[in-house]
């Protein structure tokens, strides 16, 4: 590996760019594909690291959808070249150094938590899809749970019932 302007790290093999970023990617959606899109923009070939359910509940995260299954999904989405399991906060730099990363990126909620990787690659911090977020689509989930899928159901009847009278 050279190095290129600031020190930033360039592959070697004809100065192909890899780009690195890593999430949860639980209940995977369009903000997850635009900045996945975006990335691989960045670059010629995308590395993911997929959160293990192990590190998330370490990250005090609890998924909906299971590692393998969210694993599977990432490594299907067209631009990933290639994913890797996240098991810990510490195996970054060590993925930088192994992969021969130009570019390491993240959601702009994570700004500045990965700066010290800035001695060893480019690091970038993008903006969220506005309107979109995982944690908003478990609120909704946790909403119709079955404690208050009753509840709702109590409310379609009084307002069935209301209906009734007006027709």
């Amino acid at each position: 590996m050279s190095s290129g302007k600031n020190g930033v790290a360039q592959a070697a093999a004809g100065g192909r760019r890899v780009v690195l970023t890593y999430g949860t990617f639980d209940l995977f959606h369009i903000g997850h594909l635009s900045i996945l899109k975006r990335l691989k923009a960045l670059g010629d070939e995308l590395v993911v690291g997929v959160s293990t359910d192990e590190f998330n509940a370490v990250k005090g995260k609890k998924t909906v959808v299971r590692f393998e299954d969210r694993l599977e999904i990432v490594r299907n989405v067209r631009c990933v070249d290639r994913v890797i399991p996240e098991s810990s906060w510490e195996q970054k730099l060590a993925d930088v150094r192994r992969f021969g990363v130009s570019t390491f990126g993240m959601g702009d909620d994570w700004k500045g938590r990965f700066d010290f990787l800035r001695e060893h690659c480019e690091v970038v911090y993008l903006s969220r899809t506005a309107g979109v977020s995982s944690t908003d689509m478990k609120r909704l989930i946790n909403v119709l749970d079955q404690s208050h899928v009753s509840e709702l159901k109590v409310a379609f009847e009084m307002i069935g019932s209301v209906v009734n009278r007006f027709t």
